[in-house]
Parts: structure tokens; C-alpha cells; sequence
């Protein structure tokens, strides 16, 4: 969510005025756009403006996607800059509404981390991993910071490995391991005298900054384009080359899991789904100088709705609806196991 680019390189005011000013032009994308705004503004060190970004966005008339995160970032933000009550408030409102999204519970338990509240920190992490991952066979990618979180503060506060532990270890990637990455005793090693300790320490650091980098390299998922029944019946209507694309509405929805299944399969992380519509289907083929009826362009609009941050997370979590808008819970609906 947090723009990964050193301050000296951004000129953060002007990056979060140009994504307030996209945002007017795409009201639809406007939460998404004005959270990267804010997170631009925290950078610049502009505080106070980032919180009125929060606050624009939770008492818009629109119905937020995200309400938690919106919360959970502006907690984050507020005790940032001298606002602790506030924040204390509001992250505790997050952990009462339990939400299904592991990004809130991610930045509260860190904004806590931070300010050594470790008891709370670990607990915060606990209630987030207990919720969105007992009986998950194999936890989605969203989730790994979440564990890796929780790992790191249990080993700040000395405790030992758990069942949530010897998972995160599992998932972790990265050459170093993550007792050594969470070890307390790193910190004493930036301060050594001995240039041996000081050159292990740095090849720490450069592992975890390297795995830090690979999931940001991500900013967007790997995203599906998805139409729902009555947007596809227009697009085809309209444009009768699509046919052969979308042959049906059925066909087209099993081909969105059955790809993304695959590419899960085979190893790929952060799958979502972005969903079309006709009108801004056609002001894209008119901004590429493309015909609406040319195929290719498909993908290329699925790509830029996902940058302007329109991707859901594929698979849902458990308990969630079904992406295919059946209103059924996806483990009953699309998600049902295959023979």
C-alpha cells in the first residue's frame, strides 16, 4: 500500500496531488488512489494532510471496499504524529470488528510493534492468524506477512515456536532464516566493533531487504478479467468479434478459475481478479487509439484496471462471497473442491 521509493528520489507532495487529481477522473477508483495519495504524503512528512485524506475517505457517501484498512492506516498514522488516544481507539475498534482482510490486522499490530507494545502486538497478530487461518490448508499470499509478523515479535519477546511459527518458517523463502532475521541480538551487532559481525549483519540485512523488495515488487496482483452476465451480453452485442472469446457467460466464469487455479498451481503469488465494465471498457480502447472488438486489448485493460488498484484477491478468504457475484460463498460456489 506504501509507495517503497526513498524520498530523495519522489517528490511525494506533487506524486499525491497528480493521484488526487486521477481520482477525480476515476471516481470509481478513488479509494485506492487517494490511500496511495496518503501514503505519499506520510512520506513527504505531511502527516496532518494524509489524516485528511482518511478522514475524506470514511465519511464519503460512497460505500467503502476497504473500510478497516482505511481505519487501521489512519491509526497508524495518527500516533505517528502525537495522536496516541485516537490511535489506541481506533485500532482497538479494528480488532473488535474481526475483519476478514489480513492487511488491517497487519498495520495495527505493527503500528503497535513500533511503539514497543509487544505484548499487545503479539496478541494482535494472534487474533488475525487464528481468524483467517485455522482450517486453511494452504494460506493465501496476503496472509504471509501476518505470520511473519507474529514470528518476529515472539521472538522479540523471547518465546518459543509455536504451530504459527513452524508455518511462517515454512513459507519463508529467503536464504537466511527468520530466527535469524528476528533475532534481538542483531541490533547489538550494529554496533560492534568487530568487522565480522558487522559484515554478517549486513548480508542480513540484505536478505531481508531483498525479500521485502520481491513482495513489493508486486503492486498489483496478477489479475483475471472478469465480466459479469449482463456486461458480457452487452460486449459481445456490441461487439460480435468477442464471441469467440466469451462463447458464454458459464464458459467464461469457469475459465477464470480454472486459469487462475493453474497459475496458483504452478507457483505463481497475488492472483486477483478485476472486473469489467462496457463504458470503461470502451474509454480505454478510445485512450489506446484500439477498436473495442480487438481481442488483444483484453489483457491490457485487465492490467490497468488492476494498477488503478480495482484487483480482488483471488482466492477469497474463507467465508467470503464467491467473486463471481452468486452471492453464494465462494467455497460453495466456484471454490468447490474438483475431482
Amino acid at each position: 500500500m506504501r509507495p517503497d521509493t526513498p524520498a530523495e528520489n519522489v517528490d511525494h507532495p506533487a506524486e499525491a496531488a497528480r493521484l488526487e487529481r486521477t481520482a477525480a477522473r476515476y471516481p470509481e477508483d478513488a479509494e485506492a488512489l487517494l490511500l496511495q495519495a496518503a501514503a505519499h504524503l506520510e512520506l513527504a512528512g505531511d502527516r496532518p494532510a494524509a489524516t485528511a485524506l482518511y478522514d475524506r475517505l470514511l465519511s464519503s457517501a460512497d460505500a467503502l471496499e476497504t473500510p478497516h484498512l482505511v481505519r487501521a492506516l489512519k491509526a497508524s498514522n495518527l500516533w505517528e504524529y502525537g495522536h496516541e488516544a485516537e490511535a489506541r481507539a481506533i485500532i482497538d475498534g479494528v480488532r473488535t470488528a474481526s475483519p476478514r482482510d489480513p492487511a488491517p490486522w497487519v498495520i495495527v499490530a505493527e503500528s503497535l510493534e513500533s511503539h514497543d507494545e509487544l505484548e499487545a502486538a503479539q496478541a494482535t497478530f494472534t487474533e488475525g492468524v487464528t481468524l483467517l487461518l485455522t482450517d486453511v490448508p494452504e494460506p493465501p499470499y496476503s496472509t504471509h506477512p501476518l505470520l511473519f509478523g507474529r514470528h518476529r515479535v515472539r521472538r522479540m519477546l523471547g518465546v518459543s515456536h509455536d504451530e504459527w511459527d513452524t508455518l511462517a518458517d515454512t513459507l519463508h523463502s529467503s536464504p537466511v532464516s527468520l530466527d535469524e532475521l528476528h533475532d534481538p541480538k542483531r541490533v547489538w551487532s550494529l554496533g560492534s566493533d568487530n568487522p565480522a559481525e558487522l559484515e554478517a549483519e549486513i548480508s542480513r540485512l540484505r536478505a531481508e531487504l531483498g525479500a521485502f523488495r520481491e513482495a513489493l515488487s508486486r503492486p498489483f496482483p496478477v489479475a483475471v478479467l472478469h465480466w459479469p452476465e449482463g456486461e458480457l451480453a452487452e460486449l459481445v452485442g456490441a461487439y460480435e468479434s468477442l464471441a469467440v472469446e466469451y462463447p458464454s457467460h458459464e464458459e467464461h466464469l469457469a475459465t477464470i478459475e480454472g486459469s487462475l487455479r493453474e497459475l496458483a498451481a504452478s507457483g505463481t503469488p497475488n492472483l486477483g481478479i478485476v472486473t469489467g465494465t462496457v463504458p470503461s471498457y470502451e474509454a480505454f480502447a478510445a485512450s489506446e487509439g484500439a477498436s473495442p472488438g480487438d481481442a488483444d486489448l483484453l489483457p491490457q485493460y485487465a492490467t490497468t484496471l488492476a494498477a488503478r488498484g480495482r484487483a480482488v484477491v483471488w482466492p477469497p478468504q474463507r467465508g467470503a462471497s464467491c467473486w463471481c457475484g452468486s452471492g453464494e460463498a465462494y467455497g460453495e460456489c466456484h471454490g468447490v473442491t474438483q475431482a
